[in-house]
């Protein structure tokens, strides 16, 4: 307890001095506003309020007469159920207990109460609307009786059998947590002295062939005699690192395409920091994509190659296309596409946070150091699966008093990176706000007018069903879009989970049809479900373009030397806000 009230007393301080001089924002996700206009079209329509509020308590008068009759031995039905997939209340006191059933049942008719009531204010904007519901459910989630102590079965039990020790390390973890984030809360999800990079996770042989100021180009070692004539380059996301794709040997794509007999390169973002405030969109295109085909030129001695593009990267690697369609560039032979948005119309629960007062204040915030700080990205995509990825940690390390279980992909989900001011802020704006990318014309790179439509080489576009950051039926829209032969592959599972799916897992599924027509719902009715993995379902689609081969390449013994060994010094680069 000295040990707790010393370190407290210290993160308290140190955080008082930070702020000083300081004037915090009262309401830095800007949602006030949009829950007055939420009551104030609530209080224009009290009659369907009324309503509700009748239905609630009706249901909350039946949970208490069914809770007197189970004391007295008898079985009434419940008057509500959690979802088959929320496993906050997966312990059986929560159902056996007559107690812990009435607090269970009475949060989830609370919440439905709440949501009903969001979704009943008629006349919002929809975007005042997808925000008004979307922190809605984020207090739902918070009061969730998982969360407290003395409404958790587990807890309590944990806290008697313990005598109440776990409480006391729960407290420390939490003064951990709040050292770490230098006084603000940074959840640690895994235990990440079990992991180094390099060592244990991306360990895939290789060696950095290329880099410049945004990039290191990795080319792997081959493990077959020959391989594919066309070299694949691989475009991740700058919003996470690459190694998402190699993280152990039994579950790394990067690996698995190595054994295909593709000679693949990666590009490794850097981890920026204020010298690179100024790269924008259009210098992450030349010195990433255009850089890297480049130099692969030099290191096979071959123009043409196939590309994918992850999320972001994906969104780049269209760009590209349509730059290169408009130069008469055709080195790019196919593309694939990991979840990657090109029309923002319906861009999912990321919309929540791009609105004119938070994007301004977020360009506000980065104009200061030249960059978006890493964790201001994690925690937003840790909200999309609040209960996931903060409260059940919550529970885990500050109530049970555990520490968290080693996890290779929570590992990379903490390895948070930064962001260029220029290059975030255009993102933002003219993709997610203005919408810009899948108008013709609507955004210019390098002098070139962008339009996706001129987009003609072989495009497989691989979608996530419960993807909460780039949604199937939003990614869907490009196959309206490329003029050239689409294939488009829906895999069961989410944004992280679906793609990095290794054939042996045997886990998940994918939807496959040679149909496209242009209501994404029509394409999945007719869609034919395939157990396992999609990944080779790609392979052979991408190998039937050119079957080729050659003898393999060996990283650092082509046109281009050896500058160290893979995964590089980029990748290890830790955004330490």
């Amino acid at each position: 307890m000295a040990d707790v009230a010393e370190r407290g007393q210290r993160i308290v301080s140190d955080f008082l001095k930070r702020q000083s001089g300081s004037a915090a924002d009262p309401d830095p996700l800007k949602i006030g506003h949009a829950f007055l206009e939420m009551t104030t079209r609530l209080m224009a329509n009290p009659a369907s309020l009324v309503q509700a509020q009748l239905g609630f308590w009706h249901d909350y008068l039946t949970l208490w007469q069914n809770t007197a009759r189970r004391m007295l031995g008898d079985e009434p039905n419940p008057v509500i159920a959690e979802d088959d997939k929320d496993r906050r209340f997966k312990d059986d006191a929560w159902r056996d207990h007559e107690v812990f059933d009435f607090i269970r049942q009475s949060y989830l008719l609370s919440a439905r109460y709440f949501r009903s009531v969001v979704e009943g204010a008629e006349g919002l904007e929809p975007k005042t609307a997808q925000k008004v519901d979307f922190y809605t459910r984020q207090f739902v989630d918070a009061m969730s009786p998982t969360n407290f102590l003395m409404t958790n079965p587990e807890v309590l039990r944990r806290t008697a059998e313990t005598g109440g020790e776990n409480l006391l390390r729960g407290l420390s973890n939490l003064l951990s947590d709040l050292e770490r984030g230098r006084g603000k809360l940074k959840i640690r999800m895994t235990d990440d002295t079990k992991f180094q990079i390099g060592e244990n996770i991306a360990v895939t042989p290789g060696k950095v062939v290329f880099q410049n100021d945004l990039m290191q180009l990795i080319q792997y070692a081959p493990t077959t005699e020959t391989v594919l004539k066309r070299p694949l380059l691989i475009i991740p996301p700058w919003i996470n690192k690459f190694y998402i794709l190699d993280l152990r040997p039994k579950n790394s794509f990067i690996r698995w395409a190595v054994e295909q007999g593709h000679t693949v390169f990666v590009i490794s973002w850097v981890n920026p920091g204020e010298e690179l405030a100024e790269k924008g969109f259009e210098d992450y295109m030349l010195e990433g994509p255009y850089a890297a085909l480049d130099a692969m030129e030099k290191a096979t001695g071959e123009k043409g190659a196939n590309v994918i593009g992850y999320c972001l990267g994906g969104t780049l690697l269209a760009s590209t296309l349509a730059h290169m369609a408009s130069k008469r560039d055709a080195r790019v032979k196919s593309a694939t596409f990991f979840t990657t948005m090109v029309d923002f119309e319906e861009a999912g629960e990321l919309g929540v946070f791009i609105d004119e007062e938070q994007l301004s204040s977020l360009e506000e915030k980065m104009n200061k150091v030249g960059y978006l700080e890493g964790r201001e990205m994690a925690v937003t995509f840790n909200m999309l699966r609040a209960n996931d990825l903060i409260w059940s940690f919550v529970v885990n390390n500050y109530l049970m008093g555990q520490e968290p279980f080693p996890f290779d992909l929570l590992y990379w989900n903490d390895d948070s990176t930064r962001m260029p001011a220029k290059m975030h802020s255009f993102y933002l704006r003219r993709m997610y706000q203005e919408n810009d990318l899948v108008k013709p014309g609507g955004v210019e790179l390098l002098g070139v007018k962008l339009d996706l439509r001129k987009i003609k080489v072989p495009t497989y576009i691989l979608s996530t069903r419960e993807d909460h950051i780039a949604p199937w039926k939003s990614t869907y829209r490009a196959t309206q879009l490329y003029k050239g032969p689409t294939r488009f592959v829906l895999a069961a599972s989410g944004h992280i989970a679906g793609v990095a799916n290794p054939p042996d897992a045997g886990k998940y599924s994918h939807w496959v049809s040679d149909d496209l027509p242009p209501d994404p719902e029509a394409w999945f009715k007719n869609s034919t479900e395939l157990a396992g993995s999609w990944w080779p379902d790609w392979h052979r689609w991408v190998a039937g373009l050119d079957k080729t081969t050659v003898p393999a390449r060996i990283p650092g013994e082509g046109g281009l030397p050896a500058i160290e060994d893979a995964p590089g010094a980029y990748v290890k680069v830790i955004a330490t806000d």
